[in-house]
């Protein structure tokens, strides 16, 4: 009787995998007064095979509506108005019930983070490269101020170029792209519980919590910009946290501010490119 199914538990999972679906990489993500920093997370994410973006609108009062109309015009972007206290992992919830059979991989980002693939061209290709996986973590590198105190022009990944040490400890924390079929709850934003094995981004099954894990970077990585410049950490804080009503202590901005390698150059090319899309 086991044996029988454990059989039909295997042949489900392999069609989950074998089936078609309309997009192979989609990005879910929850964004609150986050206009003026939308427009390049899309276009970076979309140059890096990104080809759905989910985004839930917590309660802006800015332009993200406005910002976000001509992709929403064009498909690229399924815009939900989702108002509420600590709504992030309802958000991802709702995404995952009404487009789990839309996209053979789904993404969970926050708007200040960006995948960056180093020995791949684009995300997609190193998902492909991992064979068929239920869900993959990939660390933070959590990138500092670099002494800026106000917020001026040009691109995030342009301004900042100065991060931490990969195996600083806030970089433990992961991310995930997953077969979001596999999902049975939501109990984190950086890691839901699903039916299979999680791998990391060397394509090892993990063994351990990502908190008791030494950060893994050399195939890919989230650049995290957590706090950019002060003036732009200030109103990060004003606008609150997706997950819970207690603000930021203005101590975040010291224990994230963290700038031991200088002038990181990974990502010029994609800034050059990015100046071609936004004008």
């Amino acid at each position: 009787m086991l044996d029988t199914i454990e059989k039909q538990q295997n042949f489900g999972l392999r069609f989950m995998f074998k089936r078609k679906y309309p997009f192979y990489l989609t990005l879910c993500a929850i964004a609150k007064n986050e206009g003026r920093y939308l427009q390049e997370w899309i276009e970076y994410h979309k140059m890096l095979g990104v080809e759905k973006f989910f985004i839930y609108d917590n309660d802006s009062a800015d332009n993200t509506r406005e910002i976000l109309q001509p992709y929403i015009d064009t498909n690229l972007v399924e815009y939900c108005y989702f108002p509420g206290k600590k709504m992030q992992l309802k958000a991802y919830a709702n995404c995952v019930r009404k487009h789990k059979r839309h996209t053979k991989y789904l993404g969970f980002l926050d708007i200040d983070e960006f995948i960056v693939p180093i020995k791949h061209k684009t995300i997609s290709d190193y998902l492909k490269s991992l064979g068929r996986f239920s869900g993959v973590q990939i660390n933070w590198l959590v990138y500092g101020s670099g002494g800026a105190k106000k917020r001026e022009k040009g691109f995030v990944i342009e301004r900042f170029k100065d991060h931490s040490l990969p195996d600083h400890k806030l970089n433990r924390h992961i991310k995930v792209i997953l077969n979001p079929r596999l999902i049975l709850r939501f109990f984190s934003a950086h890691r839901p519980v699903i039916f299979g094995r999680y791998i990391d981004s060397n394509g090892n099954i993990t063994k351990k919590s990502f908190w008791d894990r030494t950060p893994v970077s050399n195939q890919i990585r989230i650049n995290h910009y957590a706090i950019k410049s002060y003036e732009e950490f200030l109103e990060k804080r004003s606008r609150g946290r997706a997950r819970f009503n207690k603000k930021r202590g203005l101590d975040y901005f010291d224990n994230y501010d963290l700038n031991d390698i200088r002038n990181d150059s990974i990502m010029d090319k994609y800034v050059v490119e990015l100046k071609k899309r936004i004008k």
